[in-house]
């Protein structure tokens, strides 16, 4: 299932037109798939701002067109037995911080108006634009299994948005000197939300047959990771007409609260604040 159909599909259950979904998840990763309803679509780009945890498997010996376990063999070499943890895990710690990837072919990111997946379809390389991203932390989580000419272990890894953990996958082995790709994965957090507080699309349809929606948090939740500001009556009111408010802050992005709840996401104009969006 595509981060598309569990969005279609909710539409359905939910009864509501108004549903987003907060990154991507390819269809060969499982976890945490943030979903924005309602009104709360117009905060979810500020919830993807937070980070992203994964678990996975790297598998050293040969790489795949998709660079995860779906492609077509693309390049094979045997893995010497004598690689060790240590010079994995020194390799891994080279990648902390920030850094330059190539999204893969195989991708949702566009080049002159087609996504990269439908040029890599139709048999066809283009250039890629670089991006860059932050590894926060990247570590080695079991040992090293030798098998088949081949290496695996597991991983986990902190990043920033925007992070493909395939590529992170194909350029480790690249540095280790083996062809390699991701062989599984697992979102456990995104967008301060963890997996094991995640509904599956059954639990969701039975607790609504119940008209049950405790599930939904308040869409306060999805700028958790906003500057806050609390408004007096007077700035909440010039706000709602869509007016300039000055602000004891110089954030480059506040959300503005009143009485505990979201009104507005605001910017800076010259010496104010100007609301980028109103929510009441």
């Amino acid at each position: 299932m595509t981060s598309h159909d569990a969005v279609f599909k909710l539409r359905k259950i939910l009864h509501e037109k108004k549903i987003g979904h907060g990154g991507t998840l390819d269809p060969d990763v499982i976890g945490v798939l943030p979903i924005a309803v309602g009104k709360a679509t117009r905060v979810i780009e500020y919830m993807t701002e937070a980070g992203k945890v994964y678990r996975g498997q790297v598998t050293l010996g040969y790489s795949t067109t998709t660079e995860d376990a779906s492609g077509e063999l693309v390049e094979q070499k045997a893995v010497d037995s004598n690689l060790t943890a240590q010079a994995i895990d020194q390799a891994m710690e080279n990648f902390k911080g920030q850094i330059t990837q190539i999204p893969p072919m195989y991708s949702a990111v566009k080049v002159d108006g087609r996504k990269l997946y439908e040029y890599a379809r139709a048999g066809q390389e283009v250039e890629r634009p670089k991006r860059q991203v932050s590894i926060y932390d990247f570590k080695r989580t079991s040992d090293l299994v030798f098998e088949n000419d081949c290496c695996r272990f597991d991983f986990e890894v902190k990043c920033s948005k925007g992070t493909y953990v395939r590529t992170l996958s194909v350029d480790l082995g690249q540095a280790l000197g083996y062809p390699a790709h991701m062989s599984a994965l697992e979102r456990e957090a995104s967008a301060g939300l963890v997996l094991k507080d995640a509904l599956t699309l059954s639990e969701i349809s039975d607790r609504v047959a119940k008209n049950d929606f405790s599930f939904l948090l308040p869409i306060e939740y999805g700028v958790l990771d906003l500057p806050r500001m609390d408004l007096s009556e007077e700035e909440m009111t010039e706000i709602s007409f869509g007016r300039r408010v000055t602000l004891a802050t110089t954030e480059p992005l506040v959300a503005g609260f009143y009485q505990d709840k979201l009104v507005a996401i605001l910017e800076p104009r010259e010496d104010s604040y100007k609301p980028r969006k109103v929510l009441i």
